[in-house]
């Protein structure tokens, strides 16, 4: 029997995996099982109507990384109909974010084309199993997880106050946000899912729930048609490959801009001369961030040629130019390997949550389109159909002896994250576990000045930024998830004490 190994975001979706395990399934199936149960069951960090990527390596054949990325809605309507039915709100969550809420921030959902996709090219369980364990948390209800109840306490009435059906399954009579770990019942959700299990994606993109989510967006001044939906296809692309050592990894290739500016990352510090994170060490890690990032921001996020602005910053960090040159909302994630040498990584987002649930539905819809800081763009993005900017990077390395999928929530933190836990991994060759728990830094780029978030633990070098140390250890810094396997030493897998998490080593 093929052994499994998954790291994902909590002990329900690990059970998840496990029943699709149980029944044959291999990595690729366990993975889509485990994240379609987050999605479903972690409501304002992820929903079902939003976006996914899934980077899958065979063992016997090359990456590849499929886009199921929310696109940019209009299709068949006339020009400047975008704009309405979005209201701007800004939340003191993550030190002060501004997005847009409402029917007109929803971008055309396309994580479950994505999974569909996964599972026609790579899976092997029937379709059914997959949802089995998700129908069974939305009709049973699950348990309100810590991080939910975390974002909730800002979002939770001027987001997800408006629906009903959305706002009653997460607080009780008194209007109160129900405490974490106690049982949410999303109205619907489970006929929903259960439609999906037996009539496949189309039901979403093209039948009754494609009509319903058209219909309450459109009434509410928002922009998604019929159209839209039905035009989607998941893509599937050749994954970005990056050398570190002996290892290759592969990540999401542009038009998303994480795969790109985490490849940048690790290409700018291959040349590290330690096996520990020295003050030296440490400076040169500062410096890759902030030139990386500075050069996303600068460029990337505006670009209107987002392949060739990527191919430029790899070309710069490659030949050493980088560092001179450029110095200046929710995401969950599942890995899963087996002893096939078959290695999946899923990360999915719906942004901060429109708070918009069609009627009947149980589906909460994204605000990808109102993801400001990622969408610099906002609602004047265009054209229709046009994939939106993105900062996930769900990746597999590969050696010689070796698979590992990894992969990261935690918005503009995702490419730091991974940055760290690769180089702690790979290069500095540290534990597994070790290497993800150990104190990270990120430089932060959000506002108009950068400023440098730290973990404690860390011999930090002087730097001419503004520097905060955090207390300790937290999801800020992102939720890295791991499984590894190799013939030699079995299955392996870590999940971040930064968030919750659930791992699964079967056989």
């Amino acid at each position: 029997m093929t052994r499994i190994g998954v790291a994902t975001t909590s002990g329900l979706a690990a059970e998840a995996a496990r029943y699709v395990a149980d029944r044959g399934g291999n990595a690729v199936d366990c993975a889509l099982a485990a994240a379609l149960l987050t999605m479903n069951t972690e409501p304002g960090v992820c929903a079902l109507a939003g976006s996914a990527y899934i980077t899958v390596w065979p063992a016997n054949g090359e990456p590849l990384t499929i886009d199921g990325n929310t696109a940019i809605p209009g299709l068949g309507l006339e020009a400047g109909r975008g704009g309405r039915g979005a209201t701007s709100l800004t939340l003191d969550y993550g030190g002060g974010i501004t997005t847009l809420i409402g029917a007109g921030a929803v971008a055309v959902p396309g994580s479950l084309k994505a999974v569909e996709r996964a599972w026609q090219l790579f899976g092997r369980s029937p379709w059914q199993d997959l949802f089995a364990p998700s129908i069974a948390a939305a009709r049973d209800g699950f348990p309100l997880s810590a991080a939910c109840h975390y974002y909730l306490g800002y979002s939770g009435e001027p987001i997800f106050g408006r629906s009903d059906d959305g706002f009653f399954a997460l607080h009780d009579d008194n209007r109160e946000l129900r405490p974490a770990g106690s049982l949410v019942r999303v109205p619907h959700l489970a006929d929903s899912l259960g439609s999906i299990a037996e009539d496949g994606a189309r039901v979403f993109y093209e039948g009754d729930l494609a009509a319903a989510m058209v219909n309450h967006v459109r009434d509410a001044g928002g922009s998604l048609t019929r159209q839209d939906l039905a035009a989607f296809v998941a893509i599937e692309r050749p994954s970005l490959r990056v050398p570190l050592g002996d290892w290759s990894i592969a990540s999401n290739p542009p038009p998303a801009v994480g795969g790109s500016v985490l490849a940048a990352m690790l290409m700018a510090c291959g040349d590290l001369q330690t096996r520990t994170w020295t003050r030296d060490a440490l400076a040169q890690l500062v410096r890759v961030q902030r030139a990386c990032l500075g050069f996303r921001k600068q460029r990337l996020d505006l670009a209107a040629d987002i392949g060739a602005e990527a191919a430029t910053l790899l070309e710069t960090a490659k030949n050493g130019r980088l560092l001179s040159d450029w110095a200046s909302a929710s995401t969950v994630h599942t890995s899963a390997v087996d002893s096939d040498g078959l290695a999946c990584a899923v990360t999915a987002s719906s942004g901060y949550g429109s708070g918009e649930m069609p009627a009947g539905t149980g589906l909460w819809l994204n605000n990808c389109l109102g993801e400001l800081e990622l969408n610099r763009r906002g609602l004047d993005a265009a054209p229709a159909g046009d994939r939106l900017p993105s900062n996930m990077a769900p990746s597999v390395a590969r050696n010689a002896d070796s698979v590992v999928a990894i992969g990261s929530p935690g918005a503009d933190r995702i490419t730091t994250a991974l940055q760290q836990f690769l180089l702690n991994y790979l290069h500095l060759q540290m534990p597994l576990e070790d290497a993800v728990a150990h104190p990270r830094v990120h430089v932060d780029t959000s506002g108009d000045a950068e400023r440098l978030m730290a973990e404690p633990g860390l011999d930090l070098p002087d730097v001419d930024i503004p520097l905060h140390v955090t207390s300790r250890i937290g999801m800020y810094f992102g939720g890295v998830g791991v499984a590894r396997y190799s013939p030699a030493d079995g299955i392996a897998v870590a999940a971040d004490p930064r968030r919750e998490g659930g791992t699964l080593v079967t056989g």
